[in-house]
């Protein structure tokens, strides 16, 4: 009987807390829009909706025994029901009192209930400040214009306490209401846990539908062989008649038959058989041909509306993610000391909730640096023309195909970017030579950069230069693409453009070193087939000329390290990649065909490799790699670059010792590692931190780089970046040994292009050195 109880229990306080997600939403989008200027009835009317929801909220707290949540829920219910009298003004300090309330009533909601969330003296302090905003800030009431109307229902009262509220009124049914009614008898809530298995088994469905689609080929290529050995037997068919005539002469004139005649009769009698016998199998594979295309079809059909539909039951507005970015704007500004706007449009769209979850985090960063770097403070604005209220704008728009548009405008300062190009060479990004053949559009290219940022000093909002690297990197993981425009002291737009949803998606099944790989369909910009002679070389690099601009060409294979044979063939194959504004010519074997895939996320060890950003089954049940675009155009840069590097001269007589630079800006660690590789036989030399790395780099020569993740000035993920982007580095093994090791560090250690990555927690001294053997 306990346990019925326990899991009753259980069930109601999971209803409980959906249901006090919802009041608290609906409390704070009115906390919001209460802040607007507006007319008096419209913010009477939120006014009573916001106390519905407080009394509603309590209401549910008092029935799963949340006394917290219920005695600061009745302090709200006192202090609305004083604005609904015209008793209180709404002030900026009580909005903050009010938002501080629902933030409290919000961590009590998401924590359990035998957890503490906030202890009776923060309660009773907020509380008492509730009380106070009830009399009033002074603890009285305030005079009320004679030209405001009352509600009608609440009539002003003499009293000067607090009175506790009365029962609500009564609401007339309206039509409306009928349907909302009716709307919400109809719905039923299911667990996500329960529609993400649901969506799940049904993507596997489309192997079946691929499935079909193969054996419908298979049938092809027997009807294909069948063809071919009728067109045989045409040319044999008019000898075996010539043959039986003779032989019918013969008989004739000899009037008997010798054993050869008889076995040669039934020669010919077995190949009439065969024929007739073929023609009866061709028969009946056409009709299994027409049935499979009928079924094919079919299953497709099938297969594409279930899983459509349960697609569009995953699928949410934008409005979801978008409810909580008012509060969230509102809290940052104040902060700041800045006046902001949000305007919203598109929010209706619909997208994978899968994207909704990961572009959270993507907008949480944007929306911060918008505030901290773009939007200037009411007097700077006033200066310089400006209303003191910055605007902020996001417009969701459907693009080509099942993709959508998001669109983050702000009309602030702009982007800096002289100021840019400058932080960009102190932190060691490009070098002052780089830096003067950068066009505007490569220095604002820079923003996406790791380490690089224009804030003065590093606040718990921004200044540490991750932000948009990682918008970046979550962007294109899904598939998708962002970038940057600015005009000085006009604004900055963010434009990023996503898939519609993230788990099937059109590929191109190409093949390189006789291998099959997948390349995402939205990240082919073309396809070309070229003669080989329309080839040139321009600095030991293969390019293709293409409507006026040059493309550096490499090879599939080459990037993915995969050994092939020569190809001599006289025409060559091209697909145009394009990332982070790259174009880049991949050359491959062949290109089978463009189709629907389902990705298969691979599991540890193998959740990150390089050039590789999935698997999928083909209708043959074959695995296949998907590959990652973004990753291919980084590999293929370092590969031309490789390309272009002359041959080193061969020294002559007995090796010299190998020398290792340790980059560690700890000096008991840099003695350590030091120790440990001269006791190997190497010479080492040390550097404390990246950017005195890249200058010992410049001028001397080394065999490999051994470097630190997190030190000053330039950390390990920038030094392998920097090392990759050299022309007379890029080959140059570089090794991160850390005490980051985390699935994200570890992962930004491969996309930077380190060889090795070893954790100092499980360093063992063996390992460092069968790496660097290994590598040099």
């Amino acid at each position: 009987m306990a346990g019925k109880n326990d899991a009753f229990i259980k069930r109601l306080l999971s209803t409980f807390k959906v249901e006090a997600d919802e009041h608290i939403k609906n409390i704070t989008a009115g906390l919001i829009e209460l802040e607007k200027e507006m007319e008096p009835q419209v913010k009477a009317g939120i006014i009573e909706t916001v106390f519905r929801e407080a009394h509603s909220l309590k209401g549910a707290a008092r029935a799963v025994n949340r006394s917290d949540m219920e005695t600061i829920c009745q302090s709200l219910e006192s202090v609305f029901s004083g604005l609904k009298r015209r008793e209180i003004d709404l002030a900026p300090s009580l909005f903050d009192t009010l938002h501080r309330s629902v933030d409290m009533l919000n961590a009590i909601t998401l924590s359990p209930p035998e957890a503490a969330v906030a202890d009776p003296g923060q309660i009773s302090r907020i509380t008492e400040k509730l009380a106070k905003a009830a009399l009033g800030e002074t603890g009285e009431k305030q005079a009320i214009p004679n030209d405001q109307p009352v509600p009608r229902d609440y009539p002003l009262t003499s009293e000067t306490e607090t009175l506790p509220p009365g029962p609500e009124p009564p609401v007339r049914e309206t039509d409306e209401t009928a349907r909302t009614q009716k709307k919400a008898m109809s719905t039923v809530r299911i667990s996500m846990e329960k529609l993400d298995s649901l969506l799940r088994q049904s993507e596997e469905m489309l192997t079946l539908k691929l499935m079909a689609d193969r054996h419908l080929e298979d049938q092809l290529d027997l009807a294909h062989l069948f063809g071919l050995w009728d067109k045989q037997w045409a040319k044999i068919y008019p000898i075996i008649c010539e043959f039986r005539r003779l032989q019918e002469k013969s008989d004739k004139q000899s009037g008997k038959r010798t054993q050869d005649d008889i076995r040669f009769a039934r020669l010919l009698e077995f190949g009439e058989l065969t024929h007739d016998n073929m023609k009866i199998l061709e028969s009946r594979l056409a009709e299994l041909r027409k049935r499979s295309d009928h079924d094919r079809y079919a299953t497709g059909l099938m297969v594409d509306n279930l899983l459509g539909d349960v697609k569009q039951i995953l699928m949410l507005p934008f409005s979801t993610l978008f409810e909580s970015f008012p509060k969230l704007l509102r809290d940052l500004s104040r902060d700041q000391g800045k006046d902001v706007e949000l305007s919203i449009s598109g929010g209706e769209i619909e997208i994978d909730r899968r994207i909704l979850e990961e572009m959270r985090t993507v907008f949480i960063h944007l929306l911060r640096n918008t505030i901290d770097h773009g939007i200037e403070k009411p007097e700077v604005r006033k200066k310089n023309g400006k209303p003191p209220r910055g605007m902020i704008q996001i417009i969701v728009s459907r693009s080509e195909g099942n993709r959508v548009e998001i669109l983050l405008s702000d009309d602030g300062g702009g982007i800096d970017l002289g100021g840019l190009k400058e932080a960009s060479l102190e932190r060691g990004i490009v070098s002052p030579e780089e830096a003067r053949k950068l066009t505007e559009q490569d220095v604002l290219s820079l923003v996406f950069q790791s380490g690089v940022s224009t804030s003065p000093i590093i606040t718990d909002i921004s200044g540490r230069g991750l932000g948009l690297t990682i918008v970046r990197e979550k962007i294109e993981k899904l598939g998708g693409r962002v970038s940057v425009e600015t005009d000085r002291h006009k604004g900055t737009t963010i434009r990023m453009n996503l898939p519609l949803t993230v788990s099937t998606f059109r590929g191109v099944l190409v093949t390189a070193a006789e291998r099959p790989f997948i390349i995402p369909t939205t990240d082919v910009e073309r396809t070309v087939r070229i003669k080989r002679e329309e080839i040139r070389t321009v600095e030991n690099r293969e390019t293709l000329s293409l409507e006026g601009s040059t493309i550096p060409l490499v090879k599939l294979s080459a990037v993915l390290e995969l050994s092939e044979r020569k190809d001599e063939s006289p025409v060559v194959t091209i697909l145009i990649l394009e990332s982070q504004g790259k174009r880049i010519g991949f050359c491959v074997d062949e290109i089978r065909t463009e189709q629907e895939i389902l990705i298969k996320g691979m599991s540890r060890p193998l959740s990150r490799v390089r050039n590789i950003a999935a698997a999928t089954i083909l209708g043959s049940g074959k695995v296949v790699p998907v590959l990652n675009v973004s990753d291919l155009v980084k590999s293929a840069t370092t590969s031309a670059i490789r390309a272009a590097k002359p041959a080193a001269p061969q020294a002559g007589g007995e090796a010299a010792k190998q020398t290792i630079l340790v980059v560690e800006d700890s000096i008991t660690s840099r003695m350590l590692l030091k120790n440990i590789l001269e006791t190997s036989g190497y010479l080492v030399k040390t550097a404390v931190d990246g950017i005195d790395a890249i200058s010992q780099l410049k001028t001397e020569k080394f065999n490999a780089v051994v470097s630190d993740v997190d030190m000053p000035r330039m950390n390990g993920f920038n030094l392998t970046e920097k090392i990759r982007g050299d022309k007379k580095l890029a080959e140059l093994p570089v090794v991160l040994v850390t005490a980051l090791g985390s699935r994200e560090d570890r992962e930004r250690g491969i996309d930077v292009g380190a060889n090795a990555y070893i954790v100092k927690s499980s360093f063992d001294q063996s390992n460092l050195i069968e790496t660097l053997r290994r590598l040099i």
